[in-house]
């Protein structure tokens, strides 16, 4: 991350994740999986699903819809929340190409 200082304020442009930024573990699966959960809430919301209509078609329970719609994801794994969209109607699909470095990373991207 790159510091500046602007008018006499210290600037700090973040890295792109903010997980990482917060030093977080695994902040490239936290990163997809933020991702993710806001394409199903906006799924659910272009769909003018309830809570109770959401959790049926996503094979998961009302509260964890309720707690996923408001940015609670800890307890849902990547794949359950791929999904979840699916059964709301979106294709995913998984690129794997070699990395420019070393060590790979793990990328969302949205169409």
């Amino acid at each position: 991350m790159e510091k500046r200082i602007i008018d006499g304020i210290e600037i700090e442009t973040g890295s792109g994740n903010v997980f990482a930024d917060l030093d977080l573990p695994d902040a490239d699966k936290l990163k997809i999986k933020s991702g993710l959960v806001i394409e199903i809430t906006k799924a659910v919301r272009k769909l003018g699903l309830t809570q109770d209509e959401a959790a049926r078609r996503m094979g998961i329970t009302q509260p964890k819809v309720s707690g996923m719609l408001r940015g609670g994801f800890a307890n849902l794994s990547e794949r359950k929340l791929m999904d979840c969209l699916n059964r709301l109607g979106y294709d995913i699909e998984i690129k794997v190409k070699p990395a420019a470095t070393p060590l790979g990373h793990l990328m969302l991207a949205i169409a």
